[in-house]
C-alpha cells in the first residue's frame, strides 16, 4: 500500500500512528501541501477532494478521511485493537476521537483558513481567536469526559491506546502549533505524555517526518 501524507497535516499524523503501531509495511509518497502539489490533478485523480492523507491498497483502491482509514487498518490488523471490545466502549473512543477529528480539527485546515482570510476579511489576530476557540472548545469537552468517567486509565480509555489516544495526541499537537495554551486540561496533557513517551508516536511526531523545519 501507499501513503499519501505530508508532515503538516495532522489528519496524515493520526494515519501514521495507526500504521506504525500496527507495523503494517507501507511506502509513504510526500505530497508538497506548501507547493499546492495537493490541488493538482495528478492528486486530485488519487483523491477528488484534494485533502491528505490518502491510502492507496495493493489493488489500486483509494481509502480517503483519516478516521475511515484508521479502521479500516483495525480491521486489516487487528493486534493491538484500537477500539474495545464492547460496544459502550467502542462507542465512548469514537466519541471521544469525533470531538478532535469531527468538530475541532475541520475549523482549522489550511483551505478553512483562507476562507476566513478571502471572504471574511479577518486578519491573522482574528484567525488566531478563531483557531484557539475551536481548540480550547474541543479539548474542553474532551477533558470533562476524561476527568469524570471511571473508563479513563492510563490513556483514554483503559490502560490500551486507542483511537481516542491518537485523536487526543493530533488535538494536542495542534495545540502545540497554533501555540495554544493546554494547561488547563491536566488529565488530557498528561495523557499526551503519557503518548508521546511510545515509539510509535514518538516516530510519527509531525517534526519527524520528511519536509519538517529543523
Amino acid at each position: 500500500m501507499n501513503f499519501y501524507s505530508n508532515w503538516r497535516s495532522l489528519a496524515a499524523y493520526r494515519v501514521r500512528v495507526a500504521l506504525t503501531l500496527k507495523g503494517i509495511p507501507h511506502d509513504v509518497t510526500q505530497v508538497d501541501m506548501l507547493g499546492d502539489a495537493h490541488l493538482l490533478p495528478d492528486f486530485r485523480a488519487i483523491n477528488p477532494q484534494a485533502v491528505l492523507p490518502a491510502l492507496v491498497l495493493d489493488d489500486g483502491r483509494v481509502l480517503f478521511q483519516s478516521m475511515a482509514i484508521v479502521e479500516y487498518l483495525d480491521e486489516i490488523a487487528p493486534a493491538p485493537p484500537l477500539l474495545p471490545a464492547d460496544p459502550a466502549g467502542r462507542a465512548r473512543v469514537r466519541g471521544l476521537a469525533q470531538i478532535h477529528a469531527a468538530d475541532s480539527h475541520p475549523l482549522l485546515v489550511p483551505r478553512v483558513r483562507r476562507h476566513l482570510q478571502k471572504d471574511a476579511a479577518l486578519d491573522d489576530a482574528a484567525i488566531q481567536r478563531w483557531v484557539t476557540r475551536a481548540l480550547t472548545t474541543g479539548l474542553q469537552a474532551i477533558e470533562a469526559n476524561l476527568a469524570s468517567s471511571p473508563d479513563t486509565g492510563v490513556y483514554c480509555h483503559g490502560n490500551q491506546v486507542t483511537l481516542a489516544d491518537i485523536c487526543l495526541s493530533s488535538h494536542l499537537l495542534a495545540m502545540m502549533f497554533f501555540k495554544v495554551d493546554a494547561s488547563a486540561f491536566p488529565v488530557a496533557v498528561a495523557i499526551h505524555e503519557r503518548l508521546q513517551a511510545l515509539p510509535a508516536f514518538a516516530t510519527s511526531h509531525p517534526l519527524k517526518q520528511p519536509g519538517a523545519p529543523g
